[in-house]
């Protein structure tokens, strides 16, 4: 069989099981705030029956599903989800990774401060392993910070690649807020605009991932089959995310607060701009003709934050037919046992997904947009 011939199978069997899918949450209310929570309930079951991760259990794919486990907890109330939040952290001993240097290694502990915040009896949770972990990423020395790093990605700042933007600067955010040390915030702020500055396109309102897909204009730049610059959807959905997590606990009167609003704002009427009419966002935010299907983690890191802005005041309502048709069919992607499938695996830049595909963070974006999905005006 030729490759053009495996290529239309291909096409033919994603479509199908994708169509197959709709079908079925046709025949939901998906918009019933009781039928939103079993669904969410599902997820956890399985994710939680089906544990996953990239190199340990306290790394940054259990570090995003479990702020989507914290948001659930945080809109629901049901203790299922403070439950589970719990006994990972007990059974982590409330500790991060080891890599001191890396922000993917913070994302946990905003599941433990989480926890922290909510449970009433004193001394339960142990925030000492997140604080030495946080000092350490701050304030000692490291290879990205001296910028000694020769590789492609110029790993020569601390939050070189975007992504970084979810996993450490809302756990800091939250972790000063709690512990009323404006430092950490400050120096959030300070890493925060480094990688803006090296990252952020301002003509396009994205981010690239990391620096092999800025433009620099001298015919070696990576673009997509189109012509257009290289904009990573999961990448995306994290620095969105992440803003809408940071901006929920930021200070109202913090000297840099109009930066991130301003930041999410544009971010937020772009995604809008793109979104396809199905309602899930391509792999490739600009070339959604590359991988013509949706796919679920940044799909549901872009619907958690532009629901999140509708609820807080700072999107107009008139948008909030984008986030429910996001919704719908986010919906259509999880599977009757729970499992939340068509997940991009992890990577670094726009690839295909599948309707068996799963991953952690992808049932944590899931869980993060139903649970603004349920907050929003009937």
């Amino acid at each position: 069989m030729n490759k053009s011939i495996l290529t239309l199978v291909t096409l033919l069997c994603l479509f199908s099981c994708s169509e197959a899918h709709k079908t079925a949450s046709d025949k939901k209310d998906l918009f019933n705030k009781v039928e939103i929570k079993k669904l969410m309930i599902k997820a956890l079951e399985w994710q939680e029956a089906h544990p996953i991760f990239a190199i340990h259990p306290t790394d940054w794919t259990n570090g995003a599903y479990y702020t989507g486990v914290a948001r659930a907890h945080h809109t629901t109330k049901n203790m299922m989800y403070m439950a589970a939040l719990k006994n990972q952290a007990v059974k982590n001993n409330w500790k991060p990774f080891k890599r001191l240097y890396h922000a993917d290694d913070v994302a946990i502990s905003y599941s433990y401060l989480y926890v922290a915040e909510n449970e009433k009896r004193r001394n339960f949770a142990d925030l000492e392993p997140t604080k030495n972990f946080l000092d350490a990423h701050l304030y000692e020395d490291n290879n990205w910070k001296a910028a000694t790093d020769k590789s492609k990605e110029a790993k020569t700042i601390l939050w070189w690649w975007c992504d970084a933007l979810f996993m450490a600067p809302p756990v800091i955010n939250l972790y000063a807020k709690q512990t009323k040390q404006p430092k950490y915030l400050d120096d959030m702020h300070k890493y925060y605009m480094e990688t803006y500055n090296r990252l952020y396109d301002k003509e396009e309102k994205l981010f690239a991932r990391d620096m092999r897909y800025v433009w620099k204009g001298n015919g070696e730049d990576n673009k997509e089959p189109n012509g257009k610059k290289v904009f990573w959807s999961r990448g995306n959905g994290w620095v969105i995310g992440g803003l809408a997590l940071l901006l929920e606990d930021m200070p109202k009167d913090y000297e840099h607060r109009d930066f991130y609003v301003n930041l999410y704002k544009e971010m937020a009427s772009k995604l809008l701009e793109i979104q396809p009419e199905d309602g899930l966002w391509r792999t490739s935010l600009l070339s959604p003709e590359s991988y013509n299907h949706g796919e679920v983690s940044g799909s549901g890191f872009h619907t958690f934050a532009i629901a999140w802005g509708i609820n807080s005041g700072l999107i107009d309502k008139k948008h909030t037919s984008a986030v429910k048709k996001a919704w719908k069919a986010l919906a259509a992607c999880q599977h009757d046992d729970g499992r939340v499938g068509w997940v991009q695996n992890i990577g670094a830049f726009p690839e295909p997904a599948s309707e068996d595909s799963y991953q952690n963070f992808g049932t944590g974006a899931f869980l993060m947009a139903a649970s603004e999905i349920l907050k929003l005006e009937d």
